[in-house]
C-alpha cells in the first residue's frame, strides 16, 4: 500500500497520549488502510504516517484535529475490502474545505476531488445492493457537501419589460469543482440499480427533499441543472414521495407568486412538472385540476415571467392536450392576467394562446370566444407593431383559422373594427398588409356577413363622427360663452374703476 506524504506531521501532544495505543492496533493490520476522518488522531510516538494533520471545523463550530490521508484505489484492494474502502472514502469527503481562499489545503483539495471521481466509477459500476450502513454514509456525505451555509442573499432583480436592467452574471460558487462531482454522485447513486428504495427513503426522507427544494433557488445554474435532475430521479423512483413533492412546489410557487417574485428556480421547477404533468393518468384527479388554476396559472401574474414562460407554457399545453376541457379554463385564466401595459410580456401571452388554441376542442372554443376576440381586437389595435403583428400571425395557424372560420358569425362583428382602422391608419407597414390579408380572408368566406360589418361599421362611424360633432359643437358655445362672460366681467370691472375715481374726485 502506497501512501503520499502530505506534509509534516504535527508532534504528538500529551493530552492524546489515551489514544496512541489504539492508533498502533489499527495500524498492524497490512492490509487496512489508515482511520480516514477521526477527531484528535493519534499516530503513535513514531509519528511515521502519510497523511496530514489539517485543522477543520465542525458545522457545529468545534475546531478540531483531522487525518486527511490518501487511501489506496479500488483496484488496489480484494473484491471483499471495497465496501469498507468505499464507506471510508465517503468519510473522507465529508470533510468541507473553504474555498474562499484558493491557497488554503491545495493538497488536500486535490486529494478530495480524486476521491470523489473513484466514488463516481465505484457506484456506476456497483454490482450489488449497497447496505443501510453505506447509504446512511453517501446520504451523509452529500448532505455535509450540499446543504452548506447559503452564499449572500440573491440581490433584487429590477425588471422591466422581463429584461433584467442590471445585466449581471449570475454567482458562480467557489466550491463547483468539488460540488460537481459530489452532485454526480448522489444522482448516479440514486439513479443505479443497486439503491434499495425500501432501504433508501429511510434517509432520502421529506425532510431531505424539502433541503434539495431550498437548494434550487441558488444563483449558480449548473447547480439548478443538476438539482432538477435529481429531484426528478427522486420522483421518479420513491412513488412514496410524489404527492410531497407535487405539494412542495405548489407551496414554492404560492410564496413566489404571492409574496416575493424573487426566486431563481422556477423554470427549473416547471421543466420537473412538465414531465411529471406528461405522465399524468387520465381522466385527471381533481388534485391535478386545482393545482393548474391555482399555481400555474396565476404564475403568469409576476413581471419576469420571460425567465420561465417556455416551461411554463409547455405545462399549460399540457393539460390542454391531456383534457380538452380545460382549454376554456386556461383561455379564461389568461384573459385574466393579460398585460397592460408590458408589450413583451403581451407578445409571450399571444405565443401561448396560439399553443392553448392549437389543442382546443370546438365546444369549449365557443364557450370562452367572446371576451378572446375582445382582447385579440384590443391587440391588432395596439400601437405596438409587435403585439398587433403577433395577434394578426394566427390566421397563418390552421387549426385556428378553422376555428374561426366556424365561428365567423359571432367572431367578425367584434374584430371588423379594428381590422378596419388598422387597415386605414395603423403607422407600420407590415401590419397594414397583414390587416388587409385577414380582411380579404373574411370577404372571401362570407361576403355577405363581411358587407353587413362594413355598413354596421360605417353607420357606428357616422353616428360617432355626428356625435363627435355635437360635443364639439357644445364645446365652441361653451367657449363662446365663457368668453362672453369674461367680457362682461371685464366691462363690469372698467365701468367699477371709472365710479370709484369719479368718486374721489
Amino acid at each position: 500500500m502506497i501512501k503520499q506524504l502530505l506534509g509534516k506531521i504535527p508532534r504528538k501532544s500529551s493530552k492524546s497520549a489515551g489514544n496512541g495505543e489504539n492508533g498502533r492496533k489499527n495500524g498492524k493490520n497490512s492490509k487496512a488502510v489508515a482511520n480516514t476522518v477521526s477527531k484528535g488522531s493519534n499516530f503513535g510516538d513514531s509519528g511515521q504516517n502519510n497523511g496530514t494533520m489539517i485543522s477543520m471545523k465542525h458545522q457545529n463550530g468545534n475546531l478540531g484535529l483531522y487525518s486527511y490521508e490518501v487511501l489506496p484505489g479500488f483496484k488496489d484492494v480484494p473484491n471483499s475490502q471495497k465496501e469498507s474502502l468505499f464507506f471510508r472514502k465517503l468519510k473522507l469527503c465529508s470533510i468541507v474545505f473553504d474555498f474562499t481562499d484558493p491557497a488554503k489545503h491545495v493538497k488536500e483539495k486535490e486529494i478530495k476531488r480524486q476521491t470523489l471521481l473513484e466514488l463516481v466509477d465505484y457506484v456506476t459500476s456497483a454490482n450489488g445492493k449497497f447496505s443501510e450502513a453505506v447509504v446512511q454514509e453517501v446520504v451523509k456525505m452529500v448532505s455535509v457537501n450540499m446543504f452548506r451555509t447559503p452564499s449572500p442573499q440573491p440581490r433584487e432583480n429590477k425588471v422591466v419589460d422581463g429584461v433584467d436592467l442590471e445585466e449581471e452574471e449570475p454567482t458562480m460558487d467557489l466550491a463547483w469543482p468539488h460540488l460537481q462531482i459530489v452532485y454526480e454522485v448522489f444522482l448516479r447513486f440514486v439513479a443505479s440499480s443497486e439503491t434499495d428504495v425500501k432501504l433508501t427513503k429511510k434517509y432520502i426522507d421529506q425532510a431531505f427533499v424539502l433541503k434539495l427544494l431550498d437548494l434550487i433557488d441558488s444563483e449558480d445554474p449548473r447547480e439548478r441543472e443538476y438539482l432538477k435532475t435529481i429531484l426528478h430521479r427522486i420522483y421518479g423512483k420513491f412513488m412514496v414521495h410524489r404527492p410531497f413533492i407535487r405539494k412542495s412546489i405548489n407551496n414554492v410557487f404560492y410564496q413566489f407568486v404571492f409574496e416575493t417574485e424573487k426566486h431563481n428556480g422556477i423554470a427549473e421547477l416547471l421543466e420537473i412538472l412538465g414531465s411529471i404533468i406528461n405522465g399524468f393518468a387520465l381522466p385527471l384527479k381533481e388534485e391535478h385540476k386545482m393545482f393548474l388554476v391555482r399555481a400555474l396559472i396565476p404564475l403568469h401574474k409576476p413581471r419576469c415571467l420571460a425567465m420561465y414562460h417556455q416551461p411554463l407554457s409547455y405545462c399549460i399545453t399540457q393539460f390542454v392536450e391531456k383534457d380538452c376541457k380545460l382549454a376554456d379554463v386556461v383561455i379564461r385564466g389568461l384573459l385574466k392576467y393579460w398585460p397592460v401595459t408590458n408589450s413583451s410580456k403581451e407578445v409571450m401571452f399571444l405565443n401561448e394562446l396560439e399553443e392553448v388554441l392549437e389543442a382546443t376542442q370546438s365546444q369549449e372554443f365557443q364557450r370562452c370566444m367572446v371576451p378572446l376576440f375582445h382582447q385579440i381586437a384590443r391587440c391588432l389595435s395596439s400601437s405596438h407593431f409587435q403585439v398587433a403583428e403577433r395577434a394578426l400571425f394566427l390566421w397563418n395557424n390552421d387549426p385556428i383559422e378553422n376555428l374561426i372560420r366556424q365561428n365567423r358569425k359571432v367572431i367578425l362583428p367584434i374584430l371588423f373594427p379594428a381590422l378596419e382602422r388598422n387597415a386605414r391608419n395603423h403607422w407600420n407597414q407590415a401590419v397594414r398588409s397583414l390587416t388587409l390579408n385577414v380582411r380579404k380572408i373574411f370577404e372571401d368566406l362570407d361576403p355577405e356577413l363581411f358587407n353587413d360589418c362594413l355598413l354596421k361599421f360605417q353607420e357606428t362611424e357616422k353616428k360617432e363622427d355626428e356625435t363627435k360633432a355635437r360635443w364639439e359643437a357644445r364645446w365652441r358655445r361653451l367657449e363662446e360663452m365663457g368668453a362672453q362672460k369674461t367680457a362682461e366681467m371685464e366691462a363690469s370691472k372698467q365701468c367699477c374703476l371709472k365710479g370709484r375715481t369719479g368718486f374721489s374726485l
